[in-house]
Order: structure tokens, then C-alpha cells, then sequence
């Protein structure tokens, strides 16, 4: 038995799920400069570096980030199918799982961070020869 949302509760649904919404795209704009930035990485490791492991390491990055922006794309849709026509009430339970996506995208935050500051600490070495 489906049970018609108030109109508040209604309202503070679209709320959350707009606030979610918003910060997801952050999260995706996000992973669309890291791809940038990997593009500019792998140029650096391939003209200056010439570190096999490092362009493994960028390679397997850059495949990790595709999932995750995969993932968050699909959330996406889905979250904007359930602001428009959903009718469960936000919960714990919904925010919960949103919360998982974002340990997620700061776990590959995180992740990229540390390979960056590991180039940038073979640039600091790097001689010109």
C-alpha cells in the first residue's frame, strides 16, 4: 500500500534529495578535472619520469576514476527519477547510502592526492641532464 507523502514531508524529501543532487555534481566536476590532471600527469611520466610503475600506477587511476564517475552518473539519474516521481520519505537509510558515495569519492580523493604528491617529490629530484 503506497501511502501519499504531506506536503511538507514531500517538500523536505525534494529538499534533501536537491542537496544531494548539488553536491553530487561537485563530486562528479571533481573527477572530471582529476581526469584532466591525469591526462597532464601521464605526459609528465612519459617525458620526464620515465617511471613504469608510475604510469601503471596513473593508468590504473585514471580506470578507478571512469568506475567511480560511472557510478555517480547512474546515482545521478537516479536520484533525479526519484526528485521527480519518488515518493518514499528521505530517511536514514537514504542517507546513509549517500553518505557511502561520498566516502567513496573521498577515498579516491585521497588516493590521487597521495600519487601526486609522490610525482611531485620524483620531480623535485629530477635533473636535467
Amino acid at each position: 500500500m503506497e501511502i501519499e507523502l504531506s506536503y511538507k514531508t514531500d517538500a523536505h524529501r525534494r529538499l534533501c534529495i536537491k542537496k544531494d543532487l548539488i553536491e553530487l555534481s561537485q563530486w562528479i566536476d571533481t573527477l572530471s578535472h582529476i581526469n584532466d590532471e591525469i591526462s597532464s600527469l601521464k605526459l609528465i611520466e612519459k617525458q620526464l619520469l620515465k617511471d613504469s610503475i608510475l604510469e601503471i600506477k596513473l593508468q590504473g587511476l585514471r580506470r578507478k576514476n571512469t568506475l567511480i564517475m560511472g557510478l555517480l552518473c547512474k546515482y545521478e539519474q537516479e536520484l533525479k527519477t526519484e526528485y521527480e516521481y519518488g515518493k518514499q520519505e528521505y530517511n536514514v537509510t537514504r542517507a546513509k547510502a549517500h553518505e557511502k558515495k561520498r566516502d567513496v569519492h573521498a577515498a579516491f580523493i585521497e588516493e590521487f592526492t597521495l600519487l601526486k604528491k609522490g610525482i611531485y617529490s620524483k620531480l623535485l629530484k629530477y635533473q636535467t641532464r
